[in-house]
């Protein structure tokens, strides 16, 4: 009996783990593969023998792709850019879960459908109103709307951020779950519902609030859509870069370290220019996925 309870223990072992290893590849397939081809040089990448392992390893195509993209300033452009629209999306849906947690007030149910609608609702359906919006304010004020952060700073500030629903519903759950004894001895005190936001609520918040701005610098980062409309050339972002690497390279020519005559793009470059956008994902990642799996693991840790 007990050698049946061992070899069944065994077994449920084994395919659990080639599960994970299973689930793990398909993720982890494309990544290894980039890199891999990253590193490749032009005759390894019509080399039918050469799958994963190159020849000789180069990082001349890195060199193309930080020429091509312009990767000094596009990569200051898209971290300030990034990190002003994850900010506020992440002051701003903090304050939206307090509210809804907090406070009772007409139609509260109604705008919390309205939330998660709004999560629902594909975005091309609203680009075109949004645009619309955006040209008459720049043309009634004589203000420069598109090709700024404005337009996309704005949407955040008023709760339209990417995903800012999913940021407000991960505020909402965890603030409801503060008991509301802190509040009241806060307000007995004499403390205002602003000062118990700041000095109770998000004091308590840290964690969650590190996981909803990680999220919110992701999903910035990657956002091309939206970004595209608006930001359009105004702003010189990886994103942006990474989708015209074609174009880009074809327009530089000659003129690219490297390129005798004739410019000729191959796998081998895009892969370059997609790792160098990945990589401060990748790093920001490295510093800070401790404080993020501690986040999470904490985020129903609040006291009560």
């Amino acid at each position: 009996m007990k050698l049946y309870h061992k070899l069944s223990g065994w077994v449920y072992k084994t395919c659990v783990y080639l599960l994970l290893i299973s689930i793990s590849y398909v993720f982890l397939y494309p990544l290894i593969r980039m890199i891999s081809m990253a590193f490749m040089s032009s005759q390894d990448i019509i080399d039918p023998e050469v799958m994963w392992i190159p020849t000789q390893l180069t990082f001349a195509n890195f060199k193309v792709a930080t020429f091509v993209m312009n990767l000094p300033d596009a990569l200051w452009s898209t971290l300030w850019f990034t990190m002003i629209l994850a900010g506020s999306q992440t002051l701003v849906t903090a304050m939206t879960g307090f509210a809804l947690a907090r406070f009772d007030f007409a139609f509260k149910k109604v705008w919390f459908i309205l939330i998660l609608i709004s999560f629902v609702i594909p975005i091309p359906i609203v680009i075109i109103p949004r645009i619309m919006m955006f040209i008459t304010i720049q043309d009634q004020l004589a203000v420069q709307m598109i090709g700024t952060v404005i337009p996309q700073l704005m949407m955040t500030t008023f709760g339209q951020g990417v995903n800012s629903a999913i940021a407000i519903l991960i505020f909402y759950n965890f603030f409801r779950m503060i008991p509301t004894s802190l509040d009241e001895a806060a307000q007995i005190d004499g403390a205002s519902p602003i000062q118990v936001f700041y000095h109770i609520i998000l004091k308590m918040s840290v964690t969650v609030i590190t996981i909803v701005f990680l999220f919110s610098f992701v999903w910035n980062w990657n956002e091309t859509y939206v970004t595209t409309t608006f930001v359009r050339s105004g702003i010189d972002l990886l994103s942006l870069k990474l989708a015209t690497f074609d174009s880009a390279f074809a327009r530089m020519g000659s003129t690219i370290p490297g390129q005798a005559g004739v410019a000729r793009i191959n796998e081998a470059y895009k892969m370059a220019a997609t790792l160098l956008s990945m990589l401060p994902l990748l790093i920001l990642y490295l510093f800070s996925q401790k404080k993020f799996v501690e986040g999470i693991e904490n985020a129903g840790v609040t006291g009560e």
